[in-house]
């Protein structure tokens, strides 16, 4: 009887285990989804400030089309993306060709004291930040759900239910420094 007992306290000890670890395991899995989605709610904010942006310059600066084109290209592609690599290569594109609109402002005095264009700059970099935490917070949440699937013995919970590695939101070497204005 006592076996039995022992039994029985050992098997639901076990389950409370195992149920324990795959709440947890979802929590992470969710706590993810909800940072991409974080993500993704800044990135549309900025996707669709940049066509204001351009319109803005273009009464400006028409002539200088290939710069506008390309911003609007980076924008587009970001918008395609999919998947925290893919997007990470867009956002590369897309901080490069902001940069070289924000130079051109430089080029034109007025443009560089239009209002709208001030404003427009401004709500950019105010998002600039909100997104650059936003990755952070991914970023984060993805090594935890990293390190609950990966350690012992929350891994055999996590192999037996299939959770799976999530790709980290990385920018190019290239892109960490400050962006590289030329004239």
């Amino acid at each position: 009887m006592l076996g039995l007992i022992i039994f029985i306290a050992v098997v639901v000890f076990v389950a409370l285990y195992v149920i324990v670890q795959y709440n947890g395991l979802v929590r992470l899995r969710n706590r993810v989804a909800n940072a991409w989605a974080q993500i993704d709610v800044q990135l549309r904010l900025r996707y669709d400030l940049i066509p204001n942006l351009v319109e803005t310059v273009k009464g400006y600066a028409s002539h200088e089309a290939e710069t506008l084109e390309n911003v609007i290209a980076a924008r587009q592609r970001g918008v395609d993306a999919s998947g925290p690599n893919e997007q990470a290569q867009a956002e590369n594109m897309i901080t490069g060709a902001l940069g070289r609109l924000f130079a051109l402002s430089e080029a034109y005095p007025d443009l560089k004291a239009n209002s709208s264009f001030l404003n427009l700059q401004e709500e950019l970099t105010g998002i600039e930040g909100k997104i650059a935490y936003a990755r952070q917070f991914y970023n984060d949440s993805v090594t935890a759900l990293h390190n609950k699937i990966e350690t012992f013995p929350s891994n055999l919970i996590a192999g037996l239910f299939g959770f799976t590695m999530r790709e980290y939101f990385e920018i190019d070497g290239e892109a960490r420094g400050p962006v590289q204005v030329e004239f």
